[in-house]
């Protein structure tokens, strides 16, 4: 797609000056032949700057050492000659009426991926002189890169690997709060086990032709994946009396892989493994049409792998009806009956498979229908968000977007800063900082819901979001791996990776978004402190939320990493369980953005796990969380965050002695499991917390 970079410089030059432009930009830039690392050292390098001038304002994929180079590099004595080449060039260009390319009717962005900033050369402002006298290309403040942007759809369109078929169709699903609270599956003892019969026994009713799997590698991308015609992969109807589902899966987040029908109304359901790996099914989301209202459909997924479901302890799957959201305004809801979770009885002797089973009538005849493990968030829901925000005149006043880089797709990974102006420099060099993430596992959309009321709450014009909007600067990455949310992975990027076990990585290449994610950070540390870190996550196992931390080395900070999770058990304490998090950091964990974060000087550092079902504790007892429960979370972060900092401190003391109290009642109880009698007065807190919690 881009082709690489050639040692022979081309001398071609096309007629329209845009199109010159990108040729040469995109010959030289060798995206996928992971070549951008050797571009900035190169003779090339200075080649390009001073043939194109316009590469010098792009910032054509967002890396940040197209703003902020390497200290390293040599060149950069250069930029000042390159400057003046270019400067000369535009103003030559102007004198001989060469104009710039016309951009679309009602917008102020360029076509194709290059971003044109849209203030001139001579006025720029981001050319910076250091201690040295040299000049570096460094933006004193994130710029607004929305502000260029039509308002009238998303900022751009997914691009998906060129192995995928993608339908045309631009799905949309309404927000909406059920009335009532939506119980627990109460099994009763009856439930069907079925046992797989396969497409030996039954008709093939949906199957994807080609999918990559593990030995096989992402290679490009482009806007729309696969060229080419979209087949039609469901059965074709034999007339109105045919009842057979037809099954589609091929938008975003979307991942089913195979239907077969076994049975007039029964369906076994197989899910596409994370691409390019074997493995990874849990997330499902897929569209069926042509439904029966008084038939009792039921579906099997079987090719789950974990042997532990929040299906065994009644957690239902979400269905969503077209008619019942254009008709009555009702969204995703909990459905389903005689619900089990159970292994496969098929073995290949290589992979245990599990099975999910439910049941299901359809409201309506003639129904598009979609059915998903959780509220799906997708990266088009997150654009449009963004956008909201950016065209907002008062939220963009506090509210700064920037491009962190380009995934491995090419897919934008966003950074906002969200902080109210500071009235002195002394003021803003004393304010914190607090770091927020999410989507690192792309099946774990409970994190883009919690992020989305954090920030609808932070944003908004609440005396307690403008007080912490003064004392603290907000760093937030709301969709970490964009790739894989787009193709409906689990917990994998395109590199086939968990992304959450490689933030030591210096790979920069194969995991671009782990690796200028934890740059940003470090350098973030270098001129301020870091009160807190979290990345929000969802947990397959376990009910409510709760944080993972990491017990602290230093005695003088002894048990102060669990005072913010204790405070947020207080102020969600129907949502919130303490007694569920953990502070052990395992060797297992080390890659983690937990404990790398940890390591780097950040004493609160968390990730957040929120069920995929929902709470056990106070009146939502056995209720399943909706997505205003989420986002209720994420206000009570903020809520947390102004307790934990209040210069009052009576709040944190009287946090701590209880923290002691329960630490003394842990230990007391582990020596009596053991059999062991201690008296602990005065010793008992010299014991290391990491071996309590592994006892």
């Amino acid at each position: 797609m881009f082709p690489a970079l050639e040692t022979e410089l081309k001398q071609e030059t096309l007629p329209d000056p845009y199109e010159d432009f990108m040729y040469h930009h995109l010959q030289y830039y060798g995206y996928f032949k992971a070549q951008r690392g050797s571009l900035p050292n190169s003779a090339t390098h200075q080649h390009v700057w001073k043939n194109n001038p316009r590469y010098l304002l792009s910032g054509s994929f967002g890396e940040r050492e197209d703003v902020i180079p390497d200290p390293l590099q040599k060149e950069k004595l250069l930029w000042p000659t390159c400057l003046c080449s270019a400067v000369h060039r535009q103003l030559e260009a102007v004198s001989r009426g060469i104009r710039r390319p016309s951009r679309p009717e009602n917008s102020n962005c360029f076509p194709g991926d290059s971003l044109m900033l849209g203030s001139p050369l001579l006025k720029s402002r981001q050319l910076l002189h250091d201690e040295f006298g040299e000049v570096n290309p460094c933006l004193r403040e994130p710029r607004d890169l929305f502000a260029a942007f039509s308002s009238s759809g998303p900022l751009q369109a997914p691009r998906w690997p060129i192995e995928c078929e993608v339908i045309k169709e631009n799905l949309h699903h309404i927000e909406w709060v059920p009335p009532q609270p939506e119980y627990f599956y109460q099994p009763t003892g009856n439930e069907k086990l079925p046992e797989i019969v396969g497409e030996e026994k039954g008709t093939v009713v949906y199957q994807l032709d080609s999918v990559p799997t593990e030995g096989s590698y992402f290679t490009s991308s482009r806007v729309g994946g696969k060229r080419g015609i979209i087949r039609g992969l469901a059965v074709t109807l034999q007339g109105p009396e045919d009842n057979t589902l037809l099954f589609e899966s091929r938008f975003e987040s979307g991942n089913l892989q195979k239907a077969v029908r076994v049975d007039t109304y029964e369906y076994e359901l197989t899910l596409r493994t994370d691409l390019y790996t074997n493995k990874h099914t849990q997330w499902f989301y897929f569209r069926v049409q042509n439904t029966r209202k008084d038939a009792t459909y039921r579906f099997t997924i079987v090719n789950l792998l974990k042997p532990k479901s929040l299906y065994t302890i009644g957690m239902k799957p979400l269905m969503y009806s077209q008619l019942d959201a254009s008709t009555h305004n009702i969204g995703w809801r909990r459905e389903g009956n005689e619900i089990r979770y159970y292994k496969n009885n098929r073995d290949d002797g290589r992979q245990l498979f599990y099975c999910l089973t439910w049941t299901i009538q359809f409201p309506h005849d003639q129904d598009t229908c979609f059915f998903a493990h959780f509220y799906p968030y997708t990266y088009t829901d997150l654009q449009c968000y963004l956008l909201s925000v950016a065209n907002n005149p008062v939220q963009s006043q506090f509210c700064k977007l920037r491009t962190l880089c380009r995934s491995l797709a090419g897919n934008t990974v966003y950074l906002l800063t969200i902080t109210n102006p500071a009235r002195t420099p002394q003021e803003a060099a004393a304010k914190k900082a607090v770091v927020l993430s999410a989507r690192v596992h792309p099946g774990e959309s409970n994190g883009s819901w919690i992020m989305k009321g954090f920030l609808d709450f932070i944003l908004s014009n609440s005396p307690d979001a403008q007080l912490l909007r003064d004392i603290f600067i907000f760093k937030v990455v709301p969709m970490l791996n964009p790739d894989g949310v787009i193709v409906g992975n689990y917990r994998c990027s395109l590199a086939g990776r968990d992304l959450n076990r490689h933030y030591k990585t210096i790979l920069k290449e194969s995991f671009p978004c782990i690796w200028y994610t934890r740059n940003m950070i470090k350098r973030l540390l270098e001129e301020r402190e870091v009160l807190l870190y979290c990345d929000f996550h969802g947990h397959s196992r376990k009910n409510n939320i709760f944080l993972y931390g990491c017990n602290s080395n230093d005695r003088k900070y002894w048990l102060h990493e669990r005072v913010f999770p204790l405070m947020l058990s207080k102020n969600a304490p129907d949502k919130f369980s303490f007694h569920s998090c953990n502070f052990k950091v395992q060797k297992c964990k080390e890659g983690t953005g937990r404990v790398v974060m940890w390591r780097m000087g950040i004493l609160n550092s968390y990730t957040m796990e929120s069920t995929f079902g929902g709470s056990t504790l106070g009146h939502k007892r056995d209720t399943h969380f909706t997505t205003e429960d989420l986002k209720s979370l994420g206000y009570h972060v903020c809520d947390t965050l102004l307790d934990f900092c209040d210069p009052d401190r009576t709040k944190f003391m009287q946090c701590l002695a209880e923290l002691k109290e329960l630490l003394q009642q842990e230990i007391h109880k582990k020596f009596n499991e053991l059999g062991q009698d201690m008296d602990l007065e005065g010793s008992w807190s010299d014991i290391s917390l990491s071996d309590i919690e592994s006892r």
